[in-house]
């Protein structure tokens, strides 16, 4: 008979990549995890992964078995959420995915009020600049600070801000304060390194891009908030981000005449999975956190 400590075991590791990330994801030993896995393909009687010195991978039937034991995992643990829910608890485990900076100054305020409200829900929190795969990177919500385009998965907003263009004064008054988009288009920009067409505006005609000299690139908001305390050039970012700079004097506001696209923060999720009550917990506790308009804009 499987055990459901080895679909588990086998689950983590597919999705985790390897052993020794899957026992750090459960809490165990490797040797528990790789035991685990073994009794699994026995009961099973072939082969899900392949192990070599250097790498490991699924094998055909692993492949085929995957999607069918996220599925044994997932709903056992909405069986157990559902009945956790009807005795006025929620419980069990949610993990997580959210972007690094946003992760650290806002995000993890309000997580810590969710798991005060909510002390038997086990929340895994990963933080990662990349844009990660909610339906495929075995995360039960991912947030992001973005626009969701994939079919595969459902979008609850969060929360909005503005983005706006800052600079130190002491590189303004080194090269100037831009006053249109074209000037703009001219001065050292710090950009962010994981999306193209980033410095978008609203004008009369519709919505014009501007690429300007790149100073430096980063797929990190507090680093190009640094990088534009420093000096080095223009960023143009989530309020999220720079309204206490602003407020400090550390960064002013350039106002070119046109406003920037703004952003929006999601909760994601897979559209197979469905919002579980866990999800809609945490989902309603973050957008009272933040508030609305949330505090970062106010």
């Amino acid at each position: 008979m499987m055990k459901f400590d080895g679909i588990a075991a086998f689950v983590a590791t597919a999705e985790a990549g390897s052993i020794s990330a899957a026992s750090r994801r459960l809490g165990l030993a490797k040797s528990v995890v790789s035991e685990r896995l073994a009794e699994l393909e026995r009961v099973l009687g072939t082969r899900l992964i392949q192990r070599t010195t250097r790498k490991l991978s699924l094998t055909e039937n692993g492949h085929t078995f995957l999607p069918r034991a996220q599925r044994i995992l997932r709903e056992a643990d909405e069986a157990s959420a559902e009945l956790a829910a009807r005795s006025g608890r929620l419980a069990g485990p949610l993990r997580l995915s959210a972007p690094v900076s946003f992760g650290i100054l806002h995000l993890a305020p309000a997580l810590n009020k969710f798991l005060q409200e909510h002390p038997e829900i086990e929340v895994s929190l990963e933080l990662d600049d990349r844009f990660v795969d909610a339906a495929a990177g075995g995360f039960d919500a991912v947030l992001r600070h973005a626009t969701v385009v994939d079919s595969r998965l459902i979008a609850r907003r969060l929360a909005t801000s503005r983005r706006l263009l800052v600079a130190s004064l002491a590189y303004l008054d080194t090269h100037g304060r831009p006053a249109s988009l074209a000037e703009l288009e001219h001065h050292r920009g710090i950009l962010y390194s994981n999306r193209e067409a980033d410095w978008r505006f609203a004008t009369g005609s519709g919505w014009s891009v501007i690429r300007p000299k790149a100073a430096f690139r980063v797929n990190n908001g507090i680093v190009m908030k640094e990088a534009a305390i420093a000096g080095l050039g223009i960023t143009l970012l989530p309020t999220f981000f720079v309204n206490e700079s602003i407020k400090q004097g550390l960064l002013v506001k350039v106002d070119v005449g046109d406003e920037a696209e703004g952003a929006e923060l999601f909760i994601t999720y897979p559209r197979d999975h469905g919002a579980s009550a866990k999800i809609r917990a945490l989902a309603d506790s973050l957008k009272k956190s933040f508030g609305d308009p949330p505090y970062w804009e106010r």
